[in-house]
């Protein structure tokens, strides 16, 4: 029997006047990951937050935190990321020079490693390190803004990718973001994803709603 899908609520959808509280809530409501989109109006179009966002957070909830660099280059944050509270820290290939090292580090300073593909990036560009990582990350829109459709094209992209993690024999955990709701949600967990991030899904109504939101992404 395969374990429950995880749902990463992103905060992106939250409200950043209470970001604190926000976090406090999608815990309470069951959320299994708090995922954080970090932008740097350079790699993708918005701009987002910092690690010192990340570390005023990191008391609000002891879930994982699934922080998604959207950065370049990258190398110079991943150890700020890493001090603030991240547990999880996925880069995309195309923010550095040496995605190898890039995720070594990462573990080095004691976070799971991911790569996230956009959805132009070939799904070899992960292949050479699948030995090192603990997830990957497709991305069914693309990056930079919340609130998108999803992609369709995404949908092959996990199942070709599910059955090459199968193939190692390791537990990486496969993560979709972009487009995730109530519809989408048991369409890519069967094509083989075992998290879902969800912004808009996740935070519609407000708290009262947070519990309802996220079974019914769990299905």
């Amino acid at each position: 029997m395969s374990a429950p899908v995880k749902i990463a609520p992103s905060l992106l959808a939250a409200d950043f006047a209470r970001l604190g509280e926000e976090v406090q809530a999608m815990d309470a409501a069951g959320a299994d990951w708090i995922h954080v989109d970090v932008m740097d109006h350079h790699f993708v179009p918005n701009l987002t937050v910092g690690p010192m966002v990340v570390k005023a957070l990191r008391p609000w909830s002891a879930k994982p935190f699934d922080v998604h660099l959207m950065v370049s280059p990258v190398d110079p944050l991943v150890e700020a990321f890493a001090a603030a509270g991240a547990d999880i820290l996925s880069v995309h290939p195309e923010s550095g020079p040496h995605l190898h090292r890039t995720l070594s580090r990462i573990r080095e300073l004691g976070c799971k490693a991911g790569v996230v593909l956009n959805p132009a990036t070939p799904i070899v560009a992960v292949e050479p390190v699948l030995d090192m990582v603990d997830l990957v990350l497709v991305m069914s829109v693309n990056p930079g803004f919340g609130g998108q459709s999803f992609l369709e094209s995404a949908l092959p992209r996990i199942e070709r990718l599910r059955t090459l993690i199968d193939r190692t024999g390791r537990s990486i955990e496969l993560e979709v973001d972009g487009g995730i709701d109530a519809t989408t949600a048991p369409r890519v967990v069967a094509a083989g994803a075992t998290v879902l991030v969800a912004g808009t899904a996740s935070f519609a109504g407000g708290p009262p709603h947070y519990a309802r939101n996220i079974a019914r992404l769990k299905g």
